[in-house]
């Protein structure tokens, strides 16, 4: 296999951008020999002239575009890694690859990452929504910056991952506003055979809600039951039933659906989860998430 002496390439780069030999050995701070030795080097290995002379200026051939132009890639990209490794900002679009496990609240997510779009530095953001078991695996093969999770990732897991806890939320009932007039009188025991919409049972979430039903002798109607939440908020708002939703995203609840507040179930809570595939925490938006927790 061939390989390229990045070397060569980088004095190449330096002459073809300076436009001559003489600047470009004052910008690298050695002989104009030294460079031209190197630059014929590179020539060679590539078996193709890359400058031909214009006057006292080096004007690149054809053939010496298309390095340079790759070149230009390649020391754009290089200085970009050792921003990321050093924890500076790049010039380039930020990219974060977020896997959002399907139990966790929407409104939640969109809580978490409203600080990443406030980042001085442009982002472009992934999400991607599954099961944990699905997420986990594209997180250990670094397809995935994060995944969010309304629980901690299974130690059974095949994966090394970490969990990093981001804070824990009471929960709220609500509905849209003439069922919450209703239900509204006499809470919680105005629940009783109220219709209710609610997660999946086999989310956080639910176990959570049926935990407290059994402790206030509460005992809904459940209507329906859904593994998309936001879906779940639709179907709210078109008065079938009661949800649930953690407090912390009450007021976009609120704003969003015209929901009306039911009563707070203090004693209710949902953790939310950062899961990364390292312990160390590098990704700048991983790292302001967690700063903003």
């Amino acid at each position: 296999m061939e390989w390229l002496n990045y070397h060569h390439l980088r004095y190449f780069y330096v002459v073809a951008k300076e436009g001559s030999l003489a600047r470009a050995a004052a910008k690298l701070h050695v002989s104009q020999p030294s460079i031209s030795e190197q630059t014929r080097e590179l020539e060679t290995a590539l078996g193709e002239k890359l400058f031909r002379r214009e006057g006292r200026n080096n004007k690149l051939t054809d053939a010496g575009q298309v390095v340079f132009q790759y070149a230009e890639e390649i020391f754009t990209l290089g200085g970009e890694l050792m921003n990321a490794v050093k924890q500076r900002p790049g010039l380039r679009t930020l990219r974060f690859n977020v896997g959002v496990v399907d139990s966790f609240p929407k409104l939640v997510t969109n809580e978490i990452l409203k600080p990443v779009f406030a980042m001085p530095q442009a982002v472009h953001v992934v999400c991607r929504e599954g099961k944990m078991e699905d997420l986990l695996a594209q997180l250990a093969a670094h397809r995935l910056d994060l995944v969010l999770s309304d629980e901690p990732a299974p130690s059974s897991t095949n994966f090394k991952v970490f969990n990093h806890v981001l804070g824990v939320s009471s929960v709220t009932f609500c509905a849209e506003a003439k069922l919450a007039t209703k239900l509204k009188r006499d809470f919680p025991k105005s629940l009783n055979d109220a219709p209710a919409l609610l997660p999946a049972d086999n989310t956080a979430l639910r176990r959570s809600l049926e935990a407290w039903f059994r402790v206030h002798d509460v005992k809904p109607t459940v209507v329906a039951e859904f593994d998309d939440l936001a879906l779940m908020k639709v179907m709210a708002a078109e008065g079938r039933g009661f949800i649930a939703v953690p407090t912390v995203a009450l007021k976009e609840a609120v704003s969003r659906y015209q929901f009306r507040s039911l009563g707070q179930a203090t004693s209710c809570r949902v953790q939310f989860h950062a899961i990364t595939a390292e312990r160390r925490i590098i990704h700048p938006a991983v790292q302001l998430i967690a700063k903003a927790a």
